[in-house]
């Protein structure tokens, strides 16, 4: 296989999700424990240090300016932990950009919690991943710890008195209650993370696929992030991922769709360059505008990553030789 073709993509980038972690600080059950059950299959993969040196080798010569930082599941008895240690980082490393932090909203401190992370200055948003159902046949609406969960919207209720949006990361049979969500807390904004999960490529699955994704898609305070749609046990590839790509920004629309890598999870089943390779020969027959929004400005609208994060100087940082 060649070299990945870069040459289509946008000359400036904004990686709209990533993550970073230091297993030495022992803060990552899920990488330094047992092994859990994973979408992807095995991840002995990635249960190693990843920090600014491992992003910018899988970055290459991508011209990343900017990144948002995801929660990654660090122990819950410690959240703020985890928004210092990314923050004291981004001041060394000059990368993330935007910080999504952890916060639970049913816990019982989700108030407190919420509260405590929006006084950290590159805190855009908070990620919590409700209740789910494995499968489409099993999903019900008013199960505890569900986006229908009254103790979970109280704490969801607290994110527009602190100007933060919401990451949600749930699979597709869910985004009816997600939709409600939207429509109830109309000064929050989601974005819906890893295009909705369509694990199931079958007609039927993508179908319904399809109809949720446009059933969220109608509320106005809703965005999504095309990343995370690598299949278990294949390498990533354009003609498995082209329709999710193309429907995801149509039912969308460009001006409520980003990019990103969702590195190093999705080193699982490709690399960055491939990945993004993928999605600017996808995107190829869009106007210029429309791809600068979908690889750029968007993720700096949505995350509130000013223009001076993605200057000259920012690039040296970062790197991007293309």
């Amino acid at each position: 296989m060649g070299e990945p073709d870069l040459t289509a993509l946008p000359d400036r980038l904004i990686d709209a999700h990533m993550h970073l972690w230091d297993l030495s600080l022992g803060k990552h059950p899920w990488l330094c424990g047992e092994m859990i059950p994973f979408r992807y299959g095995d991840y002995s993969s990635i249960r190693r240090d990843y920090l600014a040196p491992d992003y910018r080798a899988d970055a290459g010569p991508m011209n990343v300016v900017a990144t948002v930082y995801v929660e990654a599941e660090w122990d819950p008895a410690d959240p703020f932990g985890e928004t210092r240690w990314v923050h004291n980082y981004a001041a060394e490393a000059g990368f993330p950009n935007a910080v999504v932090a952890q916060a639970f909203m049913d816990a019982e401190n989700a108030g407190e919690v919420i509260a405590k992370q929006a006084t950290f200055p590159l805190v855009r948003s908070v990620r919590h991943k409700p209740a789910a159902a494995r499968a489409p046949a099993e999903a019900q609406r008013g199960a505890a710890g569900s986006m229908d969960d009254p103790r979970w919207r109280d704490g969801y209720a607290h994110l527009a008195r602190h100007g933060l949006g919401f990451d949600l990361q749930t699979p597709w049979w869910h985004l009816d209650a997600a939709a409600e969500l939207a429509r109830d807390f109309p000064q929050t904004r989601i974005i819906l993370n890893h295009t909705g999960l369509p694990a199931d490529r079958s007609p039927e699955g993508l179908a319904g696929w399809r109809a949720a994704m446009e059933t969220l898609a109608r509320e106005p305070n809703v965005a999504v992030k095309i990343s995370g749609i690598g299949l278990r046990g294949e390498r990533w590839s354009l003609e498995k991922n082209v329709s999710v790509v193309r429907d995801a920004i149509a039912i969308f629309g460009p001006e409520r769709a980003m990019f990103a890598s969702n590195f190093p999870v999705d080193s699982v089943v490709g690399e960055m360059t491939a990945i993004f390779a993928g999605f600017a020969a996808v995107t190829s027959d869009l106007a210029p505008d429309v791809r600068r929004a979908l690889f750029h400005d968007n993720a700096a609208r949505f995350y509130r990553i000013a223009p001076r994060a993605t200057a000259k100087t920012q690039e040296k940082v970062l790197g991007g030789t293309r």
